[in-house]
């Protein structure tokens, strides 16, 4: 099974550190983010890993050139950005023959137990699997609406009257089949021009372990505190 890590994001809000260092390499608790990616895919026995950048690969190749156990990556360059969902569409044949694969926001953070969301995607067999959490502010998030078998029927991305604050979490599972609902326009953008495409072929898996996006610098300082590690496996 593979992997999207889709890191290529400016990081503008976690500026200034972001002005030097990757957004995915910001330290969490002293670990670099990608590290605690990398440990991530290996439980779930990913077997590659691909990540697209726009600013800084240098570092992040010499980080992942030290990484001598860890899953293979494939790190793609973007000069232009394609948006989160363009990323997939450039990169289809690298998925070759499988039928499912992982997509992962880099600037999520969660203890959340994945093998299970893979599970449940495997005995639904839906186009794909979103992993949900709760939200305070729903208003800045991609908010699902389910029926009483976890199908969604409504996705609508930064609602201005939310129905609900069960948002997408970043972290899902995707199909080939998927990737047709992609415009060939870029940047194309999974939350605004796929999932809501994909309304009633789509499952929730509620997450209800840690989950924080850092991608602001309130969130990211939180994480240093509140973080608690990958459970014991």
């Amino acid at each position: 099974m593979k992997a999207f890590l889709l890191a290529a994001g400016h990081g503008t809000r976690l500026r200034p550190i972001t002005d030097t260092v990757p957004k995915c390499l910001v330290p969490i608790q002293g670990i670099p983010l990608l590290a605690l990616w990398l440990e991530c895919c290996k439980r779930l026995g990913v077997d590659e890993i691909m990540i697209n950048l726009h600013a800084h690969a240098a570092p992040v190749r010499e980080f992942l050139r030290r990484q001598a156990d860890a899953t293979p990556v494939r790190i793609v360059e973007e000069p232009e950005l394609l948006g989160s969902a363009g990323t997939l569409r450039a990169n289809r044949d690298w998925l070759g023959s499988d039928d499912l694969f992982w997509i992962f926001y880099a600037d999520v953070l969660s203890s959340a137990d994945l093998k299970s969301m893979s599970r449940l995607h495997r005995e639904r067999r839906p186009v794909a699997t979103l992993g949900v959490y709760q939200v305070s502010d729903p208003r800045r998030c991609g908010i699902v609406t389910t029926d009483q078998e976890g199908v969604i029927v409504e996705f609508v991305e930064k609602p201005t009257n939310p129905a609900g604050n069960w948002a997408f979490s970043g972290l899902m599972i995707g199909t080939p089949e998927m990737l047709d609902y992609i415009p060939e326009d870029v940047p194309a953008d999974i939350g605004f021009h796929v999932l809501p495409r994909l309304t009633s072929r789509m499952v929730a898996f509620p997450i209800h372990d840690y989950l924080i996006d850092i991608g602001t610098m309130e969130n990211y300082q939180k994480a240093q505190a509140t973080w608690p590690g990958f459970p014991e496996v």
